[in-house]
C-alpha cells in the first residue's frame, strides 16, 4: 500500500503531537505497563522481575522511538525498533523457553498507545478534515511500526533459539528444564549432562541485576561466591537471561559470607531457596528461590540477599499486596511510621520469644533501653503487644522486607 505523505499542516500537527509523546506523563507509562503485563498469557513475564523490567523498558523504548522519528520526519514511515532494549527482551524470552506468542504484548501496547495518541490528536485541532487526515496517517504509522518491530523481534528470537540449541550450555539448560518440569529423565543421565551430582542436598539461587547496563560479569563472580559460601568450588550455573542466572550448589551457603561477597558485587541480588536433597529437592529449592525473588520484587524491596527460610511467612502474607498493606496498617497503627530502632526492638523482642534480656543482648543495647523502646511501641500500637504478639511480629516482618538491606 503506497504511503502518501500528509499535507504540510498535518505534518506540523504530527510533529507537535510527537513532542508531547516524547515526554509522556507517568500515568501513560503506568497504564501501558499494566496493560502489557496483564493477562494469563503474560503471567510468566509479569511474575519474573527481570522479564517484567525488560518489558517496561521496551514499552518506553518503543514509545520514544516512534515519537522521535515523527519529530524528525512527521508522517513518514517509521522503521522497526531493533535497538538493544527490545532485542535483549527477545533473547531473554527465548532463554526462558517462551515463544512468539509472548509478543502479543506489543499488540496490547499498540491498542493503549493508539487510544492515547487519539486523545493527543483531538487536542491539536478542531478542524474535522485536519483531524481525519492526522488520524489516518498517524494510526497507520503506529500499526506499521508495530508490525515491523514484531517481525524484527520474531526474527531475532529465531536466531537466538538457534544459538541456544547448540553447545554444552544448551544441553545443561535443557536438562535443568526437564528436571524442573518433572519430566521422566533418570538421575544418572541428568547428572552426566549437567556435570552436577543430584543426590546430595542442594540450595538453589536466582542471581540477577536490576540494571541491565551493569557489569553482568558480576553475576558469574556471584555464582562462584555462592559456591564458596557453601564450602564448594564449583556451582551449577545456567543463563536464565542476560541479567539473571539460575544457580545450584551443594550444601547450605553461609549468608554472612554471601553478604561480605555482595559488598564487592554492587550490581547483584540473590534469592536463595531452601536446602533439600535429590532431584525433587533440586526442583523445590529452585521454586522457593523464584518465590523469594518475586516477593522482593512485589514489595519493591531493596534487600540484596534473602533466603526462602526467612521470608516464607512474608511471601505467603503478601500474595495479595493490597490486603497485606491493610493488615500492616491495621495491626501496627502509628508503630508503622516509628523510628527504626523502635520497630526493630519489637521485632527482635518477639523473635527472642518476648525475652527482653536476650533481645537487648542481640541488639547490643542495655536492657533498660530495650524496655523503654517496648513501652513506647505499646503506646503506638492500636492494641497492647501482649494481646496480639503473633500479628505484630508478622506485620513487622513485612515491614522489614519492604525496607533497605
Amino acid at each position: 500500500m503506497p504511503w502518501n505523505p500528509p499535507s504540510p499542516r498535518v505534518r506540523e500537527l504530527i510533529r507537535r503531537g510527537a513532542e508531547i509523546a516524547l515526554n509522556p506523563p507517568p500515568e501513560w507509562l503506568a497504564e501501558l505497563d499494566a496493560a502489557t503485563l496483564a493477562g494469563e498469557s503474560r503471567q510468566q513475564i509479569a511474575t519474573d522481575p527481570v522479564l517484567a523490567a525488560g518489558a517496561r523498558r521496551t514499552n518506553r523504548s518503543n514509545l520514544l522511538f516512534w515519537a522521535a522519528a515523527n519529530i524528525r520526519a512527521p508522517g513518514e514511515p517509521v522503521p522497526a525498533n531493533d535497538g538493544e532494549a527490545p532485542l535483549a527482551v527477545a533473547r531473554d524470552l527465548v532463554r526462558r523457553g517462551l515463544d512468539e506468542s509472548a509478543l502479543d504484548a506489543y499488540r496490547v501496547g499498540e491498542s493503549v498507545a493508539t487510544r492515547m495518541w487519539t486523545q493527543v490528536a483531538c487536542s491539536l485541532t478542531t478542524d474535522p478534515e485536519e483531524l481525519r487526515e492526522l488520524l489516518d496517517v498517524s494510526l497507520r504509522s503506529i500499526s506499521a511500526f508495530v508490525d515491523a518491530t514484531v517481525a524484527a523481534i520474531s526474527a531475532r528470537m529465531d536466531a537466538e533459539r538457534g544459538e541456544l540449541t547448540r553447545g554444552t550450555h544448551a544441553e545443561r539448560r535443557e536438562t535443568a528444564t526437564l528436571l524442573l518440569d518433572g519430566a521422566p529423565i533418570t538421575r544418572q543421565r541428568a547428572e552426566a549432562r549437567l556435570g552436577y551430582a543430584l543426590e546430595p542436598e542442594h540450595t538453589a539461587a536466582v542471581l540477577w541485576a536490576d540494571d541491565p547496563a551493569a557489569d553482568l560479569r558480576q553475576l558469574d563472580r556471584a555464582a562462584d561466591a555462592l559456591a564458596a559460601a557453601a564450602g564448594r568450588t564449583r556451582p551449577l550455573s545456567i543463563i536464565a537471561s542476560a541479567a539473571s542466572r539460575w544457580v545450584w550448589v551443594h550444601g547450605r551457603p553461609d549468608t554472612g559470607d554471601l553478604h561480605t561477597a555482595l559488598a564487592g558485587l554492587p550490581a547483584v541480588r540473590i534469592a536463595l531457596g531452601s536446602a533439600a536433597p535429590g532431584m525433587d529437592g533440586f526442583r523445590r529449592s529452585h521454586l522457593d528461590a523464584l518465590t523469594t525473588q518475586q516477593m522482593l520484587a512485589g514489595l519493591g524491596s531493596a534487600h540484596r540477599l534473602a533466603s526462602h527460610d526467612e521470608v516464607e511467612l512474608v511471601a505467603l502474607a503478601t500474595q495479595d499486596p493490597e490486603r497485606a498493606d491493610r493488615f500492616v496498617q491495621r495491626t501496627l497503627g502509628d508503630l508503622e511510621s516509628a523510628p527504626p530502632e523502635i520497630t526493630e526492638a519489637v521485632r527482635v523482642f518477639i523473635a527472642e520469644q518476648c525475652n527482653a534480656s536476650r533481645a537487648a543482648a542481640r541488639l547490643f543495647t542495655h536492657r533498660n533501653t530495650m524496655l523503654r523502646r517496648l513501652a513506647r511501641a505499646d503506646r503506638l500500637l492500636p492494641r497492647p503487644l501482649a494481646e496480639h504478639t503473633l500479628q505484630v511480629g508478622a506485620a513487622l516482618e513485612i515491614l522489614r522486607w519492604r525496607g533497605r538491606d
